[in-house]
């Protein structure tokens, strides 16, 4: 009897260890596959779903680069500061609200596709890596005394009339990129960065940039200057200032911006030039003179995406924050969350 019921025990503890026993290591395999899987092609997808929740009544954290600390903070909140920094309080509502939702957007979407670029957080203050970002108290103490509570509630009204909007191509937030003027036409991303570019992302026109300070700049450099320049990037330039076309633009964008120039016996793109010379845009003419180089300048920025001037002009016109953000992003749509 004794040997019947071991016999019984030791059958039942077999009937349970043998699955185990070939089922443990095909399981962890399967779902090891299937993670390397999804991180390759579907781990974009599940962020950016987690970042609409997140955006619509959630914190973020944001870098403070000037003082190396992270803040929580509603993201609401977080916009205002951005909005309030980035477009000038007496632009239209209209643009004020396009802006919001540019903004919104491009938070979500640095969020989404920059994990791990700031340690801790999620987003920065730093206008040359994420946008600009300004604390109340501090936009408040730039603005005059009489003005700050109207001009605040300006802000915070145009943020809160677009609570939740985000701006989706084929369902996912954009790279929504703006900048100050476009000096008539904005840019496509590929003559500014590389890559093959975003189809939401073309060179538009619009009027009434002109009318901005933000629209024509000049930057004079004597030839010295010049030179010493093009030689930190390019040893071996060297320059004939009595030849004719010793400055030439060979080639321009589709955004009228200068593709590729030539300078002595250096080519160099239009956007380097910018950089090297501390020009607004790469939409530039030149003027050469006995001892100088003074380059005219259309725009302000990289000219990709909403032109905030732009915004504007189109909001005097008449067009709401849906109509400006449609005529600088084509075939997106403005959705809810």
């Amino acid at each position: 009897m004794k040997k019947l019921i071991l016999l019984v025990l030791l059958l039942v503890l077999l009937a349970f260890t043998i699955p185990i026993l070939f089922t443990i290591p095909f399981q962890g395999k399967a779902v090891a596959g299937e993670v390397e899987k999804s991180n390759s092609m579907e781990l974009e997808n599940q962020i950016s779903e987690e970042a609409y929740a997140y955006s619509s009544y959630g914190e973020i954290k944001l870098y403070h680069a000037k003082t190396n600390t992270v803040e929580t903070i509603p993201l609401d909140t977080y916009l205002y500061g951005v909005v309030s920094a980035e477009m000038p309080v007496d632009f239209e509502v209209e643009a004020l609200k396009a802006q919001a939702i540019v903004a919104r957007t491009y938070t979500i979407y640095t969020i989404s596709n920059s994990a791990g670029k700031h340690e801790g957080a999620d987003i920065c203050d730093d206008s040359t890596c994420c946008q600009a970002w300004i604390s109340k108290e501090d936009r408040l103490a730039k603005w005059e005394e009489a003005k700050r509570e109207e001009n605040w509630k300006k802000i915070v009204g145009a943020v809160n009339a677009t609570k939740g909007k985000v701006i989706v191509y084929e369902g996912k937030p954009i790279n929504a990129f703006f900048h100050s003027n476009s000096g008539g036409t904005t840019e496509p991303p590929v003559n500014v960065w590389g890559g093959t570019g975003y189809p939401y992302l073309q060179a538009v026109q619009t009027a009434g940039e002109e009318n901005y300070s933000q629209y024509a700049s000049e930057v004079t450099l004597s030839k010295t200057e010049l030179e010493e320049k093009i030689r930190q990037s390019h040893s071996n330039f060297t320059i004939n200032w009595q030849e004719p076309e010793c400055i030439k633009i060979l080639e321009y964008t589709d955004g009228n911006r200068v593709k590729t120039v030539k300078i002595g016996n250096i080519e160099m793109s239009g956007v380097e030039a910018r950089t090297l010379f501390g020009l607004r845009s790469a939409n530039f003419t030149f003027l050469i003179q006995e001892d100088s180089v003074t380059f005219q300048v259309k725009g302000y920025g990289h000219g990709v995406g909403m032109s905030q001037t732009g915004a504007d002009s189109l909001a005097k016109e008449g067009k709401s924050a849906e109509e400006i953000i449609h005529h600088f992003y084509q075939n997106v749509e403005i959705i809810s969350w």
